[in-house]
């Protein structure tokens, strides 16, 4: 049988159970309600009773704040293992401040964050066990956006003998898939659109979204996306096509294309990019989301991508210069601390300067030592808390 066209559908049970959990979670990403249909097919790819998604931010149990978790077995959320977590476990749970300092995108098996007598002895561990079914489970951290953190949660396998290097293979697989999914989430939950159908995305304000066909013409955008292609900045539609305007930065995107639109119906994977501008105004960041024909408004939809434009200048202005004499910064401190308060992460900063992630990281912990604070989302605050203190728009310079 030939390989379906790029306009053609490809039938759900014609893929394989990797792109049938890609295609799940590009929908998760749009509407969180089928968040459990595409944990139920990674629950059956790695033989797994469940899992767990979690996004929060904070670095101690006084300070973090969870935005969502949820708990799923085979597909069924676990609302009453939520509120048990969350009401008894949390406060007491041993191993949550060795989680919280773990590096990212590494897996750590869950009886290793406790101790021998730990194991023995607490209840949360317990719990994980027993109800939930991952005493020997696997927990790994992403970095989230706007500084947040992704918690995934693998519970133990149903076979009961351990992690096969297979199903380790498969849980890195999925790790830039399922961040993917909660950074278009966040990005559409910040702008209010999320669980809006396709057209109704388009009205979303302060988030430019453009519609793109299967083979990445532009279909539609709305009034904030329109407005930066024509403003000169860093994107423009060129003949129809969507285009940024340094060559290095269109690079970046014509591989993100291709990647969310490939040819003869092979299964679409999402990513993000940054897009400088001339002058002043700080990049763009650009998420780009496969689009599947059941997620539109008719059937057999001719969108094939989402393209969402964060733009961290639409806000209140903040003056890097006024920022760095407020706070005693060195001005590439300052103009840290302006871009982590306009929602970029540490690696779309680094992307942006051209520094590495390290370095941008060790401005943000010098920040926080001259200011006696330990979480982003109290630097956050304290630099919005400048907003409108200066005419400046900050600048990234490489």
């Amino acid at each position: 049988m030939c390989g379906a066209s790029a306009g053609e559908t490809v039938i759900e049970s014609d893929l394989n159970p990797f792109e049938r959990i890609l295609a799940a979670l590009h929908e998760a990403a749009l509407d969180p309600a089928r968040w459990p249909g595409a944990s139920a097919l990674i629950d059956e790819l790695l033989g797994t009773h469940g899992n767990t998604l979690a996004l929060g931010d904070g670095e101690s149990e006084e300070d973090y704040r969870t935005y969502f978790m949820w708990i799923c077995h085979r597909g069924q959320r676990r609302r009453d293992l939520e509120r048990l977590w969350m009401e008894t476990h949390y406060p007491v749970d041993e191993r949550l401040p060795r989680l919280r300092r773990l590096p990212f995108c590494r897996l750590f098996r869950i009886a290793d964050l406790y101790t021998e007598e730990e194991r023995k002895t607490s209840e949360s561990y317990n719990a994980l066990r027993t109800l939930a079914r991952a005493g020997d489970g696997i927990d790994v951290r992403l970095d989230g956006p706007g500084g947040s953190r992704i918690l995934w949660e693998i519970d133990d396998p149903v076979n009961g003998d351990g992690w096969s290097s297979a199903q380790r293979d498969w849980i890195r697989r999925l790790l830039p898939h399922v961040r993917q999914t909660v950074q278009v989430r966040q990005t559409l939950a910040r702008a209010d659109a999320l669980g809006a159908t396709l057209t109704e995305m388009l009205d979303a304000t302060g988030l430019g979204i453009v519609q793109l066909d299967t083979r990445g013409r532009i279909l539609a955008a709305n009034d904030r996306a329109r407005d930066l292609l024509r403003g000169g900045g860093g994107l423009c539609d060129r003949q129809g096509f969507l285009y940024a305007r340094m060559p290095r930065d269109n690079d970046d995107l014509r591989n993100l294309l291709r990647r969310a639109l490939p040819p003869f119906g092979a299964r679409g994977t999402g990513g993000s990019a940054i897009v400088r501008r001339p002058g002043a105004l700080p990049p763009l960041v650009l998420h780009v989301h496969p689009v599947d024909g059941r997620q539109s408004d008719y059937p057999l939809s001719p969108i094939g991508a989402l393209v969402l434009i964060v733009d961290p200048a639409g806000g209140a202005v903040i003056d890097p210069a006024a920022v760095a004499s407020a706070l005693d910064l060195t001005a590439m401190e300052s103009r840290v601390a302006v871009l982590l308060a306009q929602g970029m992460t540490v690696r779309e900063i680094a992307a942006a300067a051209g520094r590495k992630e390290s370095t941008v990281r060790s401005h943000v912990k010098h920040i926080f030592a001259k200011h006696g604070i330990s979480r982003q989302a109290d630097l956050v605050r304290l630099v919005r808390s400048l907003a409108g203190t200066g005419e400046a728009r900050p600048s990234v310079r490489r």
